[in-house]
């Protein structure tokens, strides 16, 4: 099912937690809404759950405008961080909960929990409850549960967050493993970069409210929009030298560096910019400098090594060769992905 949400907006009083909100979802993609804490991920997903009431705006669910339409007569599906599974039942009878309450015939209601139970690897523990799973055999029960009914959209909210990080990794194929075989259109929450570029189709990166960008996880990596976008995917973050552009080349706000780059001709004379690199873009130069950097310590990271260097009074880091001598000042090279300029001020995108 495609979902159309056209000028959205959602108030609590004085607070506008999502402001004239627009997106297409495509029929059977798993879309990521990633943002940081308080930016209306959440408000936005209850939204389009029907369980909280729009101040203005339309949701389309294909042709057909949801915008007031009652929960229940939506065709959605909705996972929780807290799993809401009901304690005295049986993952068989919490499966089955939602085609009881939609009166479907006990024999056919307990074929799809059973084929359903099967899709997500719990059908062993049917007869079992929910207090004698552990943290993932749970969300898998909130999944199959979610899903038993055969929705239109399928909404997850946070629904990784309980488990510990090895869980979570494997709890985020599975996710995609399922969506993938139902083929459900899903629209899954989060404000982990890693979960979002590891498993949607489109990360809805959102900021107080806003869409900062909308676009494939490695687009939106390789060709941000703005700083906010470049700042929040990455790890480690994008290193940001604050200074301005004079005659052609970077200085630093307190002239310690100067970095020559093609992408300096893009900004205008003056203007106060961050020159952003990822770390991945750093190298040893060979011929062409950029400009120097004296490596002051490295750290391991299994079986690569993270370089810490400074370019005058600003601190950035890179992965130079293993075993890169430190305490030496060097001529560093920045390939051509991975380095952008964008206003200090504004976070807009010059290069």
């Amino acid at each position: 099912m495609k979902i159309t949400i056209e000028g959205l907006t959602k108030k609590f009083g004085e607070v506008t937690a999502v402001k004239d909100f627009d997106a297409v979802i495509e029929k059977g993609q798993l879309v990521c809404l990633l943002g940081p804490s308080g930016c209306g991920k959440s408000t936005m997903l209850y939204m389009l759950a029907g369980t909280e009431a729009a101040t203005s705006g339309k949701i389309y669910f294909d042709e057909e405008d949801v915008t007031y339409m009652a929960p229940e007569e939506r065709g959605v599906g909705l996972v929780f961080q807290n799993y809401a599974l009901y304690p005295h039942m049986t993952v068989l009878q919490n499966i089955c909960f939602p085609l009881e309450i939609q009166k479907v015939p006990k024999a056919e209601r307990i074929e799809r929990a059973k084929e359903i139970a099967r899709l997500v690897h719990i059908e062993e523990y049917l007869n079992r409850k929910p207090s004698q799973l552990s943290g993932g055999q749970q969300q898998r029960v909130a999944i199959a549960r979610a899903l038993v009914k055969k929705p239109r959209l399928l909404l997850l909210d946070e629904p990784l967050s309980n488990l510990d990080a090895r869980l979570r990794l494997v709890m985020r194929e599975e996710i995609r493993r399922i969506q993938q075989e139902t083929k459900v259109t899903t629209i899954f929450v989060t404000h982990d970069q890693e979960e979002a570029m590891s498993i949607s189709d489109v990360i809805l990166l959102m900021k107080d409210g806003e869409e900062q960008q909308s676009d494939a996880p490695q687009t939106l990596y390789d060709n941000p929009a703005n700083a906010f976008t470049a700042n929040f995917l990455g790890v480690p973050a994008i290193n940001n030298i604050y200074g301005s552009v004079k005659d052609g080349r970077f200085h630093t706000h307190d002239d310690s560096a100067v970095i020559e780059h093609e992408a300096c001709r893009k900004v205008p004379e003056g203007r106060k910019v961050a020159f952003a690199i990822r770390p991945e873009a750093i190298e040893l130069a060979k011929e062409d400098v950029n400009f120097k950097a004296y490596l002051v310590h490295t750290y391991a990271m299994g079986k690569e090594e993270l370089s810490y260097m400074n370019v005058g009074t600003s601190e950035i880091r890179g992965y130079l060769p293993n075993g890169t001598e430190v305490d030496r000042e060097y001529n560093i090279h920045l390939k051509e992905k991975g380095v952008f300029i964008f206003d200090e001020e504004t976070g807009e995108r010059y290069a």
